[in-house]
């Protein structure tokens, strides 16, 4: 039997260590800057995304996988007689996912051996499922069961989150339902969160302590009860905030496992800086 490699793309900006210890190869987004192709996490990190951002005279776009970036990844893992487990950042998102399924269709018999599959997310809500897959597929599941284990995480993962302000999104044109809220937002902090693949409207507060502490209620409601429950706090540049907030989810919701990580720079652009986001996967082992 065929062991299985799991790939995703660098929009669940999983923590480097997590990476290496589950042999989880990551496909790099980009980031455009004027003249620029930045890949996401390699040419640039977050912590100068976040510094640049404020002080640009022209704003940063993005661009998804390529067939031929994800073709060459494929190639090279089936070269190493691996069965292939990909999932990738929302199809509403991104054409990444259609990319990825245009590669697979170009490599001569590789139908069988290679799962393409659609997170309908991004962030963490993306990369707890890709860690599950990971783990089951180190443990010596089939390509099958490890698709099988995955789509089980993803459907019980989600994200809520609040921006700063609704400008990025927009611009970015990643808005999805949350473009009814456009015009209303004068001293108001959107609850957004990812439904479905892409960004609904949850609720509006009156300031951002308040909509972290909203946040908080509502992953509790969604998350139910079920366990083990894993939380992951990712951020635009606010880790502090991410942290305090993280803190407060884990005494109360007890999770058996935890992580704060930044916003990749192609998220940060469509999310804008300041964003807070806290990502859940419940009751899956």
């Amino acid at each position: 039997m065929s062991k299985v490699a799991v790939v995703t793309d660098s929009t669940a900006y999983l923590p480097q260590e997590l990476i290496e210890k589950y042999h989880i190869t990551v496909l790099p987004l980009a980031v455009v800057w004027g003249e620029e192709v930045l890949r996401d996490g390699v040419d640039i990190t977050p912590q100068a995304f976040y510094d640049r951002l404020p002080k640009a005279k022209t704003m940063p776009t993005t661009s998804q996988l390529t067939v031929e970036q994800v073709k060459g990844a494929f190639q090279s893992l089936l070269e190493q007689g691996c069965d292939i487990f990909a999932m990738f950042i929302s199809s509403k998102f991104s054409g990444s996912y259609q990319s990825a399924l245009q590669a697979r269709k170009e490599i001569p018999g590789a139908a069988e051996k290679i799962a393409v599959v659609d997170s309908l997310f991004t962030t963490m809500a993306m990369g707890w499922p890709v860690l599950t897959a990971a783990r089951a597929a180190q443990a010596g599941e089939s390509l099958a069961s490890v698709r099988k284990i995955a789509e089980h995480a993803r459907d019980n993962s989600g994200v809520i989150f609040v921006v700063e302000t609704l400008e990025f999104l927009r611009r970015g044109g990643r808005i999805g339902g949350a473009q009814a809220l456009l015009g209303t937002m004068l001293n108001i902090k959107p609850l957004l969160e990812i439904r479905d693949g892409q960004i609904e409207p949850v609720e509006k507060v009156r300031t951002k302590a308040k909509a972290i502490e909203r946040m908080l209620d509502l992953v509790a409601s969604r998350v139910g009860g079920r366990t083990p429950l894993r939380l992951a706090a990712s951020h635009a540049g606010a880790e502090a905030e991410a942290q305090t907030m993280l803190a407060a989810a884990c005494e109360r919701m007890k999770p058996i496992e935890q992580l704060c990580v930044p916003l990749s720079p192609v998220i940060g652009t469509h999310a804008g800086p300041g964003t807070v986001a806290l990502n859940y996967m419940a009751g899956v082992e």
